[in-house]
């Protein structure tokens, strides 16, 4: 399967480390407006992750890594890449610019044959998060919205609780700060955001309550979500408050959590009553690690939480997308 990056930003880059040593898949080309050797010195050095485990050159405008040699643009308009040329079956759209179906399809215009975003996309793209609904794929979809980070955590644990057991449900993502926000105090559309990011806890809001809508029809209009940025470069920590429309106990509600971990969301939901941190979950590759030790219960009213590392856990959902996709794809030929 040969794979496309356009936009080589957090997410990109991680993705582009991790694909360049999965089997069976092969990194065709990246493209990102930043200079070459910017991007070369970011894949090889990060601050969360450290030292990319492998020897990256850039030669002649291609990164080469052992016998791969991958191509490197710095264009601008996905129509003048050469994607058919290069044989690319899924472009990986990570600049979150190209997250409407309109410009989405200039990546299959010049020649991709599929397009999978590393957002949640405008409402005229499927939304299919991987371990929930990812079985309505289609031949025919060719652009794919897998979600964010909190769209496929939040997405696991009401899989989990059921959506006809919820009666309504309030979410604060307590989130790493990100790089739409300010190093230093600066200008910006929304105040809180021009705020330094290392220096204050930054109430954010966010549209993952619409999201969430599109999924689990039957919360429509019963869930209210928001984030808040915290000091730190990564991980996350989902706080869930949920009114059941029945009283469960801690002990029934963690062990929903605990088989679901063993058995249908395996490896995509981990369970612990371990004392953790969101330091220990940098590297996860879960969507949501549910912290048994912290629900809770008041009548109808439970505390669930949910740790994950924001940028792994979503780049391993994006990873079995890939997996997926390849595998449908095969047994479509298989029955042609």
């Amino acid at each position: 399967m040969r794979i496309a990056i356009n936009g080589m930003g957090r997410i990109g880059r991680l993705l582009f480390r991790r694909l360049v040593q999965c089997p069976g898949i092969e990194v065709a080309a990246v493209n990102d407006i930043m200079d070459a050797e910017n991007l070369a010195y970011l894949l090889k050095y990060d601050s969360v992750y450290g030292t990319a485990p492998f020897e990256l050159l850039l030669q002649n405008n291609q990164f080469i890594i052992g016998e791969q040699a991958i191509p490197v643009f710095r264009e601008p308009n996905p129509l003048l890449l050469p994607w058919k040329e290069l044989g690319v079956d899924v472009v990986l759209e990570c600049t979150g610019q190209f997250s409407n179906l309109s410009s989405a399809q200039k990546h299959l215009d010049a020649g991709a044959k599929k397009v999978l975003l590393s957002t949640t996309g405008s409402v005229d793209i499927p939304l299919l998060i991987y371990g929930y609904n990812q079985q309505l794929l289609s031949d025919n979809i060719q652009i794919v919205s897998p979600g964010g980070c909190m769209t496929n955590c939040v997405t696991t644990v009401l899989l989990v609780l059921k959506a006809e057991c919820i009666e309504s449900m309030q979410l604060n993502v307590i989130h790493s700060y990100t790089s739409r926000q300010q190093l230093v105090d600066a200008p910006h559309a929304d105040f809180r955001r021009g705020r330094a990011a290392a220096e204050s806890i930054i109430p954010v809001p966010v549209d993952l309550a619409d999201s969430l809508e599109r999924l689990f029809p039957l919360l429509q209009n019963k869930m209210a979500a928001t984030t808040t940025r915290v000091p730190v470069a990564n991980g996350a920590l989902a706080d869930f408050t949920f009114l059941l429309k029945k009283t469960l106990t801690k002990e029934t509600i963690n062990t929903l959590f605990e088989k679901a971990a063993e058995s249908y969301l395996n490896g995509i939901l981990a369970y612990t009553e371990e004392a953790l941190v969101s330091l220990d979950v940098k590297g996860n590759a879960h969507s949501a690690v549910v912290d048994g030790s912290l629900t809770s219960v008041a009548g109808r009213q439970v505390k669930v939480f949910a740790l994950f590392d924001n940028e792994y856990g979503y780049t391993s959902r994006i990873i079995d997308w890939l997996r997926y996709w390849n595998t449908a794809k095969q047994s479509l030929s298989l029955q042609q």
